[in-house]
């Protein structure tokens, strides 16, 4: 069955941009999502007037949290922040079940300008050394899981290989990649319209002992001890292989769409894809947001957000301004009068 077929089963359109499409390749025990990043990540970026290539992180690492996020099963949150010693000391992407996305990033100007300068501003040369972490809150009353992995000259790839590696113990594949052009209209300047795709997959068998992989690094062990190898399942060996496929140029192409890659990689064995998860630009602040955060604060502490008798908070994701006068706040209090 082709994917326009399962297309026409479904009743649904096309997955198209900013959405999440879910997979099957059922003769390979793998399943997976694929997503395509448009008009959304562009509103997202265009709002905060980065780098570019603080534009093309914050971008792949929104690809990568859209293919996470979208496998949570019920209302929660899902949440990817790095902190490193790199030109991009701080990146945060959240995402909000089931299709609220937000990002924000925190950078040295001065640095990042000096490493695109170079031609030295890339993923791994913005995080530079540090971690990343990935948390997953289930709401209120509910254990948060969190696993963290290592930024020591790795790619995004590479790190949510890690993190499946030693957190989920999954074996998985991600490719991500990020395109960019450059729009001209009349009468207007140049302007940067970005795209993202990316595609996980996963192996998972009903006989779990199939699901081997190679051991972790020993890490600190006695010189000379070395991991213990396994040999790989063939289903999963051939499955990698294919996603490994997967081109730059095919995920950042604005004529590709998910449907049309999963095709190309798995056609022959039979792919079953499920309804699209549309996904939303959508940040949390809000006015009795801000009123409770600023609530919590001592009295001394408003007094030094004071100026002029007004107290402004920016959202650091939307850029959302909110303005209040300081005697509306009412420390220990609900936020006012």
């Amino acid at each position: 069955m082709t994917v326009q077929d399962e297309l026409q089963r479904l009743g649904v359109s096309p997955a198209g941009r900013d959405a999440v499409l879910p997979f099957a390749v059922e003769p390979l025990d793998v399943r997976g999502r694929a997503v395509f990043l448009g008009p959304m990540l562009d509103a997202i970026l265009d709002r905060h007037q980065y780098p570019v290539s603080v534009s093309r992180l914050v971008a792949e690492a929104a690809a990568l949290v859209c293919l996470l996020g979208t496998s949570l099963k019920f209302d929660g949150r899902f949440t990817l922040q790095t902190t490193s010693d790199g030109p991009v000391s701080m990146l945060v992407v959240d995402f909000d079940t089931p299709d609220g996305l937000r990002a924000c990033a925190e950078f040295d100007a001065e640095a990042v300008a000096a490493a695109e300068a170079r031609g030295e501003a890339d993923a791994v040369a913005l995080l530079g050394r540090g971690h990343l972490a990935m948390t997953v809150d289930q709401g209120a009353n509910m254990n948060r899981y969190q696993g963290i992995v290592a930024l020591d000259g790795h790619s995004l790839e590479e790190v949510a290989h890690q993190y499946f590696a030693q957190s989920e113990q999954i074996p998985t594949i991600v490719r991500l990649a990020v395109g960019e052009m450059l729009d001209r209209r009349e009468g207007d300047s140049p302007r940067h319209s970005w795209l993202a795709g990316g595609i996980l997959a996963q192996f998972l068998p009903e006989a779990p002992e199939r699901m081997r992989q190679p051991d972790l690094h020993p890490g600190d062990a006695p010189e000379g001890v070395e991991p213990h190898e396994l040999d790989e399942d063939d289903a999963w060996l051939e499955a990698r292989a294919l996603v490994g496929t997967v081109r730059d140029d095919e995920l950042g192409d604005p004529e590709m769409t998910a449907e049309r890659l999963l095709f190309r990689l798995f056609h022959e064995r039979g792919v079953r894809i499920f309804t699209p998860q549309p996904l939303t630009d959508r940040c949390r602040c809000s006015d009795a947001r801000i009123r409770k955060m600023l609530a919590g604060f001592s009295a001394d502490d408003l007094d030094h957000m004071t100026v002029d008798g007004r107290i402004e908070v920016t959202c650091r994701f939307c850029n959302t301004r909110y303005d209040y006068e300081a005697g509306e706040i009412v420390p220990g209090g609900s936020g006012t009068d």
